[in-house]
């Protein structure tokens, strides 16, 4: 394959500011650690940018570069972070209230976490109906609130010293929704605002206020949020990148590893029964039948695109797929996912797999986090604008192109990655295919 021509990429000068949609337990556990990691104690420990390496050129070649020395990535030493939250502590005591990590460790980060305090949220309890709030903004309507978070994102720019920003929404699942005719274009979206209509919600106004700004977006919950026509014109408009979403943490991260696999060998399923019990803010939220919808959603379309039932009608079609959520909370952050799966083999011989993943959400989702902020980043200073589906491999619901189904399989998901960063460093793509080498 003709190696590319490099893409033309601004230098990662100056401050990068992330700004948080949400301090809650994976805000405060991402804020910790990359603190922890800037003073010399702590690992970046499941951060593809930080630890992960990439294959170029031939396997006899041996050049497997970290990618943080391949492409041109802002350094930890670079992020100032910002956030917004209906709750007014700060990043030290939502940490503390949050429970992920020891006290011995944030008493370790309590002065630069202390002096994160976060910004009045856009919040409308409608939206999320288990959370309330003392720290809101309050505006005549949806556009208002809009245009205060443009004023306030460039206050925060200024004041931070900041060249460069990204917003990541890490807050709450909102209410089940569709889209609806006034996410058609800008102007019906922007009047809908004016108008406070119903199918504009609190995680929208951020999106707007973010592309308005020239600043990329990724959404780490399963709303509809960037995923509307709307916003995704406005996106090309301005080219600034998206993506999104759902950060693929627990019990769909074992998902797309095991679906995967069992497609491979084409080895049938009668069922996938998944069961979860969490304890914190997301499982109080997820308690509420609407918010659940969501992201029940986003969790069972993985299988489907998986399996491609369509396809192989005698291995998948018709296999039940079951999602609970129960809301417990003597075990806070630390969730237990658990499935059983029937799967069938040769002459159609049941067998079983159970998978029992004692897992913690927040130390899972916020490397996701990190990476999206600089892989955002670097797409926005190489021109990519719109949805960046390459960055699928950190979502449970990956956005793509109108018309074009996502792709869920993790392996594939990597290699696109990979492929991306290689064609913007005009390397070789890889294909594995290796046939040069037996010739």
């Amino acid at each position: 394959m003709p190696v590319d021509k490099q893409a033309e990429i601004n230098p990662a000068e100056g401050k990068l500011g992330v700004l948080l949609v949400g301090l809650g337990a994976v805000s405060t556990t991402f804020i910790a650690g990359v603190e922890a990691i800037k003073k010399g104690f702590a690992q970046p420990i499941g951060s593809l940018t930080q630890m992960g390496t990439i294959r170029l050129g031939k396997r006899t070649e041996n050049r497997v570069p970290l990618v943080k020395d391949f492409v041109p990535l802002a350094q930890l030493k670079d992020l100032v972070f910002g956030a917004w939250d209906i709750f007014p502590e700060s990043a030290y005591d939502a940490a503390l209230n949050a429970g992920v990590l020891e006290k011995e460790l944030l008493a370790q980060l309590k002065e630069p976490l202390r002096k994160i305090k976060p910004m009045k949220a856009v919040f409308d309890q409608t939206y999320v109906k288990r959370l309330s709030g003392t720290n809101v903004k309050t505006g005549e309507n949806k556009f208002e609130l809009a245009q205060q978070l443009i004023d306030e994102i460039a206050g925060w720019k200024r004041k931070n010293k900041c060249s460069r920003l990204v917003m990541i929404w890490a807050a709450s699942t909102e209410i089940f929704l569709k889209r609806h005719p006034v996410h058609k274009t800008i102007e019906s979206f922007e009047k809908a605002m004016r108008e406070n209509h119903k199918a504009i919600a609190p995680s929208m106004i951020y999106a707007y206020a973010a592309l308005k700004s020239g600043i990329p977006f990724a959404n780490g919950a399963p709303n509809l949020t960037v995923d509307i026509p709307a916003l995704m014109t406005l996106a090309d408009k301005n080219k600034v990148a998206i993506c999104g979403k759902d950060f693929k943490t627990g019990q769909t991260l074992m998902k797309t590893i095991i679906a995967p696999g069992l497609k491979s060998r084409m080895l049938g399923l009668h069922g996938w029964y998944s069961t979860n019990i969490l304890g914190n803010r997301d499982g109080e939220v997820l308690d509420d039948p609407d918010s659940f919808k969501t992201k029940e959603e986003s969790k069972l379309s993985v299988l489907e695109y998986i399996l491609q039932p369509e396809v192989y009608p005698s291995l998948y079609k018709g296999f039940s797929h079951v999602v609970r959520i129960n809301y417990y909370p003597p075990r806070g952050d630390n969730k237990e996912g658990w499935d059983n799966i029937d799967i069938f083999g040769w002459l159609g011989y049941p067998m079983q797999i159970k998978i029992d993943f004692l897992c913690r959400d927040s130390i899972l989702a916020a490397p996701i986090v990190l990476d999206l902020a600089l892989f955002l980043d670097l797409a926005q200073r190489a021109g990519m604008k719109g949805v960046q589906e390459w960055l699928s491999f950190y979502f449970k619901s990956p956005q793509t192109a109108p018309g074009l189904y996502p792709e869920h399989d993790i392996f594939i998901q990597l290699m696109k990655l990979k492929n991306t960063l290689r064609h913007l460093r005009g390397e070789d793509l890889i294909t594995h295919l290796g046939l040069e080498y037996y010739d």
